[in-house]
């Protein structure tokens, strides 16, 4: 198993730039299957009327494929986000712990790092967001559906606060054995649409 351990200070950014956004109601797409050009230039115009973030650049040449469903974004704190009609996902991979090319035999030790890491960003996130809705461990009897149906399903640990259409989840995933977990580390993300407000 290869470790590593790195300061917050990229969480530390995304995590207040998350904080700042009031109401998520008008970022999240109106079709969360949809894709392609028009959809994009749509999410786009949305997402700079409702945070300020800086779209990356569309040239003339720039290529946007039937397939497309997300774009991303710059904020003033230089974190970049990929946004999505129903998700946002802040990119700080250089930040905090995490473990891959994990064995069955380093599932313990893997489990340890996670418990030993989790609480120093659930307190980063809470001095951003508060005091979180719902807070869980896989230890509990219920936990994989005790937020919502699945929502802790491959979590170890699970954190969810509550914003005008949208939830923000941290989390940890869970060292499996079967199917293997190739990697773990704890995240966030923010879940948009109707059923997050």
């Amino acid at each position: 198993m290869k470790t590593q351990d790195r300061p917050l200070d990229d969480d530390d950014r995304a995590m207040a730039d998350l904080a700042e956004v009031a109401d998520w109601s008008t970022v999240a797409g109106p079709d969360p299957e949809a894709s392609g050009r028009e959809m994009v230039l749509a999410l786009i115009d949305r997402v700079t009327t409702a945070t300020g973030w800086e779209p990356w650049p569309i040239q003339q040449n720039t290529v946007i494929d039937d397939v497309l469903d997300a774009w991303g974004f710059r904020t003033p704190r230089e974190t970049e986000i990929a946004v999505y009609s129903n998700l946002v996902l802040p990119d700080s991979p250089r930040s905090g712990w995490s473990a891959w090319d994990l064995s069955i035999d380093d599932i313990p030790a893997a489990e340890a790092g996670l418990d030993a890491n989790w609480s120093a960003k659930l307190e980063l996130a809470r001095k951003h967001w508060g005091e979180p809705a719902y807070l869980g461990t896989d230890s509990r009897p219920g936990f994989d559906d005790e937020w919502a149906p699945i929502a802790g399903f491959d979590k170890r640990h699970l954190a969810v606060w509550t914003r005008p259409g949208a939830q923000f989840h941290l989390y940890s995933n869970r060292p499996t054995k079967d199917p293997l977990a190739d990697s773990v580390g704890t995240n966030y993300a923010i879940y948009l649409g109707k059923e997050h407000a």
